[in-house]
């Protein structure tokens, strides 16, 4: 597939694994949104999902902080919270990046 210089989109990705795989577009799209379910209850029962060779998801607690508020500059205070974190898996780096 000849880059655009855009992020491919769902369609695309579903049809470049469809012609590479042989899988039909909707066998395809059926084990993308599976996958994308299978992680979101993995990373909140679990708290971590990994994607060999791509990306580890996980949910990191941030502590309360005080911030600044653009606008007006006053102080603000920012609540403690869980967030999802992402990391690139170091398979995906070195393939992206070289070594």
């Amino acid at each position: 597939m000849p880059s655009t210089g855009k992020p491919l989109t769902k369609v695309e990705i579903i049809n470049a694994l469809a012609k590479t795989t042989g899988f039909t577009k909707k066998d395809v799209g059926l084990v993308l949104d599976e996958l994308a379910k299978l992680a979101y209850v993995e990373v909140k029962k679990n708290k971590k999902f990994t994607l060999p060779g791509i990306a580890i998801m996980k949910i990191v607690h941030r502590k309360a902080k005080v911030g600044r508020n653009p606008a007006t500059g006053q102080q603000i205070t920012i609540p403690a919270r869980n967030v999802i974190k992402i990391n690139v898996a170091k398979p995906c780096k070195d393939a992206v990046l070289g070594k």
